[in-house]
């Protein structure tokens, strides 16, 4: 389907521009802008209203106040909001589609699949919110009767990366509700546009004013830092980059607050020589390429059996240069651009760094001239010291790398500060209980290169974060058991 520039353009004046405080959109305090660009074009689309701190404390404000009544409300009352938005971004999955490519470049038929997976949250979580189940029993001396139960933890600060704008809104909002807390959403400025328009969704599905408040702008730390200050925010979730989670953690622990941390990734994807070679190219395309390669879960080390490393690579290679770059309304892209320049400049300065290593370039390795920040796919064959195997990438860039034994290339995966996502492929199943066993990594994907799924518990080990999003164990992180020890009456006869 052909998208015009009249269709984009009345969508991008159908989503709201404002900040979402207690239930209404507003002006920012200062009466400032912050911009939104297309990084297929590097052209302005849209500006937006740019939260300061006192704009984050109001939509904070109405968290609090909301915070009582809405954990009050019964559970089904909060499912069945949480399915109406999930049928309306449905019936508006392919305006939802297109103003995620506009606003973050990746093609459309990506964009779509994105749909299809954030708003999976909202319908798991419809579904969670109705039986997070506690527990009773007699104590084993007998004397008391025991009951747990799970409270809301409270008002949550939500705290969004760019790269998948209706995901990583959906993954958190969606169990927020479910469990009954108030929230204050930042989106990352690069990418707020969907958040905005799925905002606007939440409040047409019947979600109270004050539950969901939405504040983006140009300074993350105006919005995040007087929040953080203050004692009646019980809880932080953020995704992004290590460095940052780990500072929003430092200001957690002054009010120990309950922290879901979800964080950087450097994945390995390992080829055995008894890889299923068919698989093991579709997957490591799939892996790296999702998103242009803009995930923390993308794989970022490619460690290949030295038996079967000429076949890999030729095969991949040949993947990557049926790519077609362009802008994701075409119906021809399957590779968008990089989000911004500076991504751009910070991946073309990694290969240069590992070429300067000793690392050879296969494909790729420039920047395609012309309007927008694409990147040209890329394979390198890099030796195992080679620097460019301890960095996360964030784009297009395959680093090709071999092994010997099964011991080596566990050495190898491990040999990281992150655990998130890994791969293996290997037709031996033995053999891949053993490797999973031994890699330190939250995420394992056996013969497969894309394992993300809301009914999933997503997280990582060591510097990739903590806490898990998704999953039974997704509503979790958003509340606190409660223990009632009750006097037994039949105690004693």
């Amino acid at each position: 389907m052909t998208v015009t520039a009249e269709r984009e353009k009345a969508l991008l004046e159908s989503v709201p521009t404002g900040l979402l405080i207690d239930g209404e959109w507003r002006d920012a305090s200062s009466g400032k802008t912050f911009d939104v660009k297309d990084p297929a074009t590097g052209k302005v689309i849209a500006s937006l209203q740019d939260a300061n701190s006192d704009d984050a404390m109001a939509a904070f404000e109405a968290a609090v106040a909301a915070q009582a009544d809405w954990a009050r409300t019964p559970a089904q009352e909060r499912a069945d909001i949480l399915r109406r938005a999930y049928d309306l971004i449905n019936e508006r999955a392919e305006d939802f589609a297109l103003l995620m490519t506009l606003e973050m470049g990746k093609p459309l038929a990506e964009a779509r699949g994105e749909v299809v997976y954030g708003n999976g949250f909202l319908r798991w979580f419809s579904e969670e919110a109705t039986r997070h189940y506690g527990r009773t029993m007699i104590m084993p001396d007998g004397k008391l009767r025991m009951q747990v139960h799970h409270k809301p933890v409270g008002p949550s600060l939500l705290i969004t990366p760019w790269n998948f704008p209706l995901a990583m809104a959906t993954r958190k909002v969606g169990p927020a509700v479910a469990a009954g807390c108030t929230m204050v959403l930042k989106a990352a400025k690069l990418t707020p546009l969907t958040t905005q328009l799925f905002a606007q969704v939440m409040l047409e599905a019947g979600l109270p004013k004050g539950v969901l408040n939405v504040v983006s702008g140009s300074s993350a730390s105006a919005i995040s830092g007087p929040i953080l200050e203050d004692p009646r925010l019980r809880k932080v979730s953020f995704t992004g980059s290590t460095p940052v989670g780990v500072r929003l953690m430092q200001d957690a622990a002054k009010n120990v607050l309950r922290s879901s941390m979800e964080l950087g990734g450097n994945a390995p994807l390992i080829v055995f020589e008894d890889a299923d070679m068919d698989k093991a190219v579709d997957g490591a395309f799939a892996a790296k390429l999702r998103n242009m390669g803009e995930a923390c879960t993308a794989a970022n080390r490619f460690l290949v059996h030295e038996s079967v490393a000429e076949e890999f690579t030729r095969r991949f290679v040949e993947r990557l240069e049926a790519l077609k770059p362009l802008r994701g309304t075409d119906p021809e892209s399957t590779l968008g651009p990089i989000v911004d320049e500076g991504a751009r400049d910070d991946i073309h300065a990694l290969i240069e760094e590992a070429v300067a290593a000793g690392g050879e370039i296969l494909t790729g390795g420039h920047k395609i001239e012309g309007d927008g920040y694409f990147y040209a796919p890329t394979a390198l064959k890099v030796g195992k010291d080679n620097p460019i195997l301890k960095k996360e990438i964030f784009g297009p860039v395959a680093p090709i790398v071999t092994f010997s034994t099964e011991e080596e290339a566990i050495q190898m995966a491990n040999d990281t500060e992150y655990g998130l996502a890994s791969y293996v492929f290997t037709e031996d199943n033995a053999r891949m209980h053993r490797v999973t066993e031994q890699i330190d990594f939250g995420i394992v994907g056996y013969n497969v290169g894309v394992v993300s799924n809301p009914a999933a518990p997503f997280g990582g080990v060591k510097q990739s974060g903590l806490g898990r999003e998704g999953g039974a164990e997704g509503i979790a992180e958003y509340t606190t058991v409660q223990y009632i020890g009750i006097e037994d009456p039949f105690a004693g006869r």
